[in-house]
């Protein structure tokens, strides 16, 4: 049903403050097979659940059942629970080969329920529940930079290969002849067709108990590759948060709904659903040594500037025994004095923290369909924090993250619900040639085009050497355990040994950039591949046994805190 806009906007309202004073709900611990929430845990067949888990956005996209079988065994043996993934696939012209779930054409709309299409997801479902896996469905994404038609894009990778490239919120705004991004939250016809393919996706699995939660979307905010307008504030994206989220507890009373957001907060924004001073729901008893968690106060602003300041002069002061202390002011009399950028630095929490990207994620947790709070974590594509000089650049990224970790940790406990790491990767100077920013098209350190981007030859000078991202993602990983967080999910897992097929997202060699035909006469021509690596945007962890072993141990560690 089409509503005129100024009539949609006044529901939005009416809802938002009709459901406001609603008391976040409560779930008893029950033995049931769907994964629910008492207080601040996860509960499943009567037990608390924490756990481990990866992001495999591509994995309906595979070429056969057997390796999709065989990717969920492989992620299963090293005791990860939950696997996230994309519950999308939109084109605006239908492919000749692989998989695809949903057209956008000119302000129409078409589901594929097909053998390539929505029986994909189905297959990964079901299978991996044999696996004893949950699943989490993204439903669609901030990032889909190739509805730029002057983007220059790396044209030797296979659609589906990126993260961004599953088409998303800017397709529907670019298809229904929109100009900016939140329109997407805010137009009635666009939200009429992505309630109408939620619907399809969610009334499939309502009975599924391997579905862990329905995730709204991946990263929203109020900008894309297509620019926000003036009128987006962080009450649009909460707004929109709230009437999706309904709509999919009208339909599955059984999964939980969670938002997806990148974790993005606003200390002093104005709340459609603000804190009670009641106290949370009450939580189960602790295991014997265990400590009970209370309920948290929520961030503010001086207790960011507070924590930076102490995490500084801590560094200063380790600095200063080492003797490799570096002063970042000016000298006056003998004395140094922070310079004018430095002051402004120090004295503001900075975009995470002040609402610039439209995102309240304290706001979006409190709503009530809303089962828990989730975030991301991701230096190579966002600033953190400030620059310490007296410690190495890597070690600013870890501080910083953990400092991050520990504030969502800390606004979940405010709310009252479970908290979950959605997402977290640092590019290493190995699978720099392969990074791809979300926002983007193109890899702007695989020097040499498409064949350095498929095929893992030489590093290059960016990113973080692999021993370093195994000491930052052993530190996060700790400091969300200690913290208290109930899921964290790491980005993202790689496989090899994959079934290719040309058009498709695992695609043999030739159709990426290498040859099948002699280069000169008598030559033999090189043979097409016919097996094949998942995709890598920079984060994959094919190959490396350093990560699986890190994120094998942290199954353990969680599972017995």
């Amino acid at each position: 049903m089409y509503f005129l806009p100024w009539v949609s906007l006044f529901f939005s309202i009416l809802w938002a403050s009709a459901v406001a004073a609603i008391p976040s709900p409560t779930y008893k611990r029950a033995s049931s097979p769907f994964v629910s929430t008492s207080g601040p845990d996860f509960v499943v067949n009567g037990s608390l659940l924490k756990y481990i888990g990866t992001n495999a956005y591509w994995l309906p996209t595979l070429n056969t059942n057997e390796d999709i079988w065989n990717t969920l065994g492989n992620i299963s043996a090293l005791g990860i629970k939950v696997i996230r993934l994309w519950a999308f696939n939109d084109v605006d012209t239908i492919p000749v080969n692989g998989t695809w779930l949903q057209l956008i054409k000119d302000g129409t709309v078409s589901v594929n329920d097909g053998p390539n299409g929505l029986q994909k997801l189905d297959t990964v479902i079901q299978m991996a529940e044999q696996r004893g896996l949950y699943v989490i469905l993204s439903l669609t994404n901030n990032w889909d930079p190739f509805v730029n038609s002057s983007a220059v894009t790396n044209s030797s990778l296979p659609r589906n290969y990126l993260s961004n490239n599953y088409g998303g919120m800017d397709l529907y705004v670019q298809q229904f002849g929109l100009q900016t991004h939140d329109q997407f939250y805010t137009n009635p016809s666009i939200l009429t067709s992505f309630m109408n393919y939620t619907t399809q996706v969610v009334s499939r699995y309502v009975n599924s108990p391997s579905v862990f939660s329905y995730e709204l979307a991946n990263d929203p905010r109020c900008n894309s590759t297509l620019p926000a307008s003036p009128t987006c504030t962080t009450e649009t994206i909460t707004t929109w948060h709230a009437t999706v989220a309904a709509h999919i507890r009208s339909i599955d009373p059984n999964h939980l709904i969670s938002s997806g957001v990148g974790g993005y907060m606003c200390t002093d924004c104005p709340k459609l659903y603000p804190l009670t001073p009641s106290p949370a729901p009450p939580a189960p008893s602790p295991a014997p040594g265990k400590k009970k968690r209370s309920q948290g106060k929520p961030v503010t602003k001086e207790q960011i500037l507070r924590e930076r300041s102490e995490r500084r002069r801590r560094n200063r002061e380790t600095a200063k025994r080492a003797g490799t202390l570096v002063e970042d002011g000016v000298r006056i009399r003998g004395r140094w004095v922070s310079t004018a950028t430095k002051r402004q630095q120090t004295s503001t929490t900075g975009s995470m923290y002040d609402g610039s990207y439209g995102v309240d994620s304290q706001d979006i947790s409190n709503i009530p369909d809303i089962g828990f709070s989730s975030f991301q974590l991701f230096p190579d594509q966002q600033s953190y924090g400030p620059d310490d000089p007296n410690v190495a650049p890597w070690q600013s990224v870890e501080q910083n993250g953990a400092q991050w970790i520990t504030n969502q940790a800390q606004s979940a406990s405010a709310v009252g619900k479970p908290a979950v790491l959605t997402g977290f990767g640092l590019v290493t100077q190995t699978n720099a040639p392969y990074f791809v920013p979300f926002n983007s098209t193109i890899a702007p350190f695989a020097t040499d085009g498409a064949r350095r981007l498929l095929k893992r030859q030489s590093t290059t000078s960016y990113g973080v050497t692999s021993q370093q991202q195994a000491s930052t993602y052993t530190s996060w990983i700790n400091t969300g355990i200690a913290a208290g967080l109930n899921g964290i999910v790491q980005y993202q897992w790689g496989q090899s040994g994959l079934t290719t097929e040309p058009g498709t997202t695992v695609t043999p060699s030739s159709a990426t950039g290498e040859s099948t035909t002699p280069s000169s006469p008598g030559e033999t021509p090189t043979p097409q591949d016919t097996t094949g690596e998942s995709p890598n945007d920079g984060y994959s962890i094919t190959g490396s046994t350093t990560d699986s072993t890190i994120l094998g141990s942290a199954s353990q560690s969680i599972a017995t805190d």
